[in-house]
């Protein structure tokens, strides 16, 4: 069994992750990827983009198709995008349902993963010592404060390895986070004096071009 320690801390990491990116944008990426399995959904995502690309190019064709032009050409293109616009309607609205079922059910295993741990195992392990601290090296009440809410005297309590643990996390995740912003901006400014030594290079060349071309008009 994995050390509560490393319990707690998977799971604030866990809790962050889904925080940061967004729960709605992971149930989409879960969503397109199952999709692709051999489940029951499946067949019927596969139909719906078949029917999509055969929709978007009828479309394409109806609209470079004129009315006034060809009308038996027209109307038979706009027959067959009516036809595939309606049947997409009906693989989308049935899609929508098992959507609805699936967001619902990934949301309850979400909580029971993430949340539910965040709120059962302090609770739980209220009493349980996560570590102990050296014997005098902090006052009475730093003491205290560390094992509240019933932490033994003297120990790390689960709510603090736990607030330890979130401070931790969202400090890496905003140095990171720094760092790649700080790396893209000084791709991005290495980037722009290229260009500006470029544009004075074309203008010069510009210049003698108008210059040569002077020198052969006087000349002829």
């Amino acid at each position: 069994m994995p050390s509560l320690l490393v319990v707690i801390f998977v799971v604030e990491a866990v809790v962050h992750v889904i925080n940061l990116v967004g729960a709605t944008v992971l149930n989409d990426l879960i969503w397109t990827a199952i999709n692709y399995l051999p489940v029951p959904t499946s067949k019927t995502a596969a139909e719906q983009r078949k029917t999509q690309a055969e929709y978007l190019k009828v479309r394409r064709e109806l609209n470079g198709t004129s009315s006034q032009d060809d009308f038996a050409k027209w109307a038979r293109i706009r027959r067959q995008h009516d036809k595939l616009l309606d049947q997409l309607e009906k693989q989308k609205k049935g899609l929508e349902a098992s959507r609805a079922g699936f967001d619902k059910y990934l949301s309850a295993v979400r909580f029971l993963v993430t949340r539910a741990p965040q709120y059962a195992l302090p609770f739980w392990y209220a009493k349980e010592p996560m570590l102990w601290l050296p014997h005098g090296w902090f006052p009475y009440y730093a003491e205290w404060i560390i094992s509240f809410p019933r932490g033994p005297m003297g120990s790390v309590s689960i709510a603090s390895w736990q607030l330890a643990c979130t401070t931790v996390i969202v400090l890496v995740s905003d140095m990171l986070r720094g760092l790649l912003q700080l790396f893209l901006s000084s791709r991005a400014a290495a980037a722009v004096p290229s260009k500006t030594k470029e544009a004075p290079f074309n203008a010069a060349n510009e210049k003698a071009r108008e210059t040569t071309g002077s020198e052969t008009k006087k000349k002829a």
